[in-house]
């Protein structure tokens, strides 16, 4: 089938490279420029797509048949996926407007809480989709398509004030073929219809169509990047169904080898990548280069990268009890290397030694990598959580200021904070100095070499047969890709990664299929009292999740296998909890025992804990014995 696959790709080749030398540009006089063109292509998709709504609205006014509905539904939404890399570049607003998920929302600073209704083919697709609509709400899809057709018309007329040049194109590119393969292929915007193979397929040939002229300008690039994006399209079209597509071979074999190229095109053709400071980095080849993502981005300062000096510092402290009420607790009480910088309880152990925390203890490893900390997501910034935690009576009881007294009288660690910070090396450590030195350090704690991106990046024997397929039946049927998005596996949602998601799950108080009553916890409801965020949670990485049990905020799941059984029964609105506001679908997923055996394995294969279970010293400190054993007890030996 591979063989076919490139057979096919190879006349298609031959087929472009024919028309390609009848329309190089440069060759006349009114040739325009790469960007150029592309701009207007974008202007053609924005009216060809206000076209198709039309006659998505014209098909439902007259009442046609449902098949003949879904035909316009579909025709409308390859259109769009033709426009989406730039209007998600220029126009997000816009373009969450016409594709967004179909989910209520409230503004989170409105005191009236009003409730912010989607919009959008995804809205659109809620009434065609599974069942179609009853005749009494024709005139409200009626209405939403009309809504739409407005937002195109401020979409068009954004465009016509865009400069788009090569730099800003090439990035475009790049951000939509990650967008096909984080959300696009997961379902995301399409979790009822059965087009996502199809849109993926549409979106390259439009990223194709703009990128084949700058290609032309090489001879030694348009082979291979003409190559790729056949070899990809190809195998597309002859994997229609989304169901049972290989996302896994169409990810290891076809788009990230096309990442690549479009990335060597750019350099070779001396394009510059941007270079500001963004969570994945401007020149990143691919989601899974080994320094694709940098977690500074969300530190208070982006791109000012903590110094060794500084995470040595912040990791000295982060296993010191100097930092507790009683001396007797530190960071690692709760987050222990061993065990993926979590603790293996339900709930962790509280100050008192009697009672519990609220909540569970999140693994620390790639914690950076998000754009809020806590479950309830209720600050920005690690230094924040660090400073929450030590001053929260239930934890470390401790004081910020009173810790920076007594590090002042340490002369290990008065020389240690002067080597981190020599600008302030003359004037007493202040809490700030704390702070900064621990978040540089849970900083450093990024892990992303697992063997599932060991298999992406070539490694063909780091995969069980098994995970393989766990993988496809995380990004596919399980959808578990739809919240927990690759390659991160958490709710930062992809290609920007600038905002982390929150979920209503519906988690039952205690384990069971047929639970009594909701947890208590109202998650993110009590940050700002918005009542629609009631028992909302932000939805945390996967990664090394098999270090982590037990699981969820409240640690009622104690093994993955309950974990996936509470997903595939539709969470707890599936279970017959009242969850009005559950944001996770509650109709059941069809996993067999088999996938849910396969999506286990898989979930093993994201486990990297590279490089944390290394013996670490502490200064002493006073007369505290815990400190002097502290890095003994939390760091074993490695034999």
């Amino acid at each position: 089938m591979h063989r076919l696959t490139l057979a096919l790709a190879a006349l298609l080749f031959a087929l472009v490279v024919g028309w390609s030398a009848c329309q190089r540009p440069g060759s006349g006089p009114h040739t325009q420029a790469p960007a150029s063109q592309a701009l207007q292509q974008y202007l053609g998709h924005i009216r060809l797509f206000d076209a198709d709504l039309l006659q998505l609205r014209q098909a439902v006014a007259s009442n046609q048949p449902l098949k003949q509905q879904h035909a316009a539904f579909a025709r409308a939404r390859l259109q769009y996926k033709k426009l989406e890399y730039l209007a998600e570049y220029y126009s997000p607003s816009l373009a969450k407007l016409l594709n967004g998920p179909a989910l209520v929302e409230v503004a989170e600073y409105d005191q009236t809480q009003r409730q912010i209704p989607p919009e959008g083919l995804q809205v659109v697709e809620g009434f065609l989709y599974p069942q179609a609509y009853a005749a009494g709400q024709r005139q409200l899809l009626l209405d939403q398509l009309d809504m739409m057709r407005s937002t195109v018309q401020s979409l068009q007329r954004a465009a016509s004030t865009i400069a788009l040049t090569d730099a800003h194109l090439f990035d475009a590119a790049r951000l939509q073929l990650f967008r096909v393969l984080t959300l696009g292929l997961a379902g995301f915007d399409t979790p009822a219809s059965p087009g996502a193979v199809a849109e993926a397929a549409a979106s390259l040939s439009a990223l194709e169509t703009a990128l084949r002229p700058y290609a032309q300008h090489r001879a030694d690039r348009l082979l291979p990047l003409t190559q790729r994006f056949a070899a990809a399209q190809t195998y597309l079209g002859q994997h229609p169904n989304a169901a049972n597509f290989d996302r896994l071979t169409f990810l290891t074999e076809y788009a990230h080898p096309l990442a690549r190229e479009i990335w060597a095109t750019q350099r070779a053709l001396a394009i510059n990548f941007f270079r500001e400071a963004r969570p994945l980095r401007p020149d990143a080849a691919t989601l899974f280069e080994p320094f694709a993502f940098d977690a500074n981005c969300y530190a208070p300062t982006p791109g000012q990268a903590a110094t060794p000096a500084q995470i040595h510092l912040g990791q000295q402290l982060f296993f010191d009890p100097v930092l507790s009420g009683n001396g007797q607790r530190n960071c690692a009480s709760c987050h222990r290397p061993s065990q993926a910088f979590a603790d293996g309880l339900a709930k962790s152990l509280a100050f008192d030694g009697r009672s519990t925390v609220a909540r569970n203890a999140p693994s620390l490893l790639n914690a950076a990598l998000q754009r809020t900390q806590f479950y309830d997501g209720r600050v920005l910034y690690l230094e924040d959580q660090a400073a929450e935690v030590i001053n929260n009576p239930n934890e470390l009881h401790g004081s910020l200021s009173q810790a920076a007294q007594a590090l002042n009288q340490h002369s290990a660690y008065r020389a240690a904070f002067a080597a981190a910070y020599p600008a302030t090396r003359h004037q007493p450590l202040g809490e700030q100095h704390i702070k900064a030195a621990l978040a540089g350090y849970v900083r450093s704690l990024v892990r992303l070499n697992a063997p599932f991106d060991r298999y992406v990046r070539g490694e063909r024997q780091a995969l069980s047969a098994s995970a393989k397929r766990g993988f496809n039946v995380f990004m596919g049927k399980g959808k578990c890709g739809t919240c927990h998005f690759m390659p991160l596996f958490n709710g930062t949602v992809p290609p920007a990664f600038e905002r982390s998601e929150n979920e209503v799950l519906g988690v039952p108080a205690q384990a069971s299929l047929h639970p009594r009553r909701l947890d208590a916890d109202p998650g993110r409801q009590r940050i700002l009292g918005i009542e629609w965020q009631r028992h909302a949670f932000k939805t945390p990485t996967v990664r090394n999740v098999a270090l982590t049990a037990p699981y969820m905020h409240n640690g009622a799941y104690r093994t993955l296998e309950e974990v996936v059984e509470f997903y595939a029964r539709g969470g707890g609105a599936g279970l017959g909890l009242n969850v009005p506001n559950q944001t996770l679908p509650f109709d059941k997923l069809e996993l067999t025992a088999t996938d849910k055996r396969d999506l286990v394995a898989f979930l093993h294969a994201l486990t990297d804990t590279s490089g944390v279970l290394q013996h670490r010293a502490l200064p002493g400190f006073g007369a505290s014995p815990l400190a002097a054993s502290a890095a003994d007890q939390l760091f074993p030996k490695q034999r």
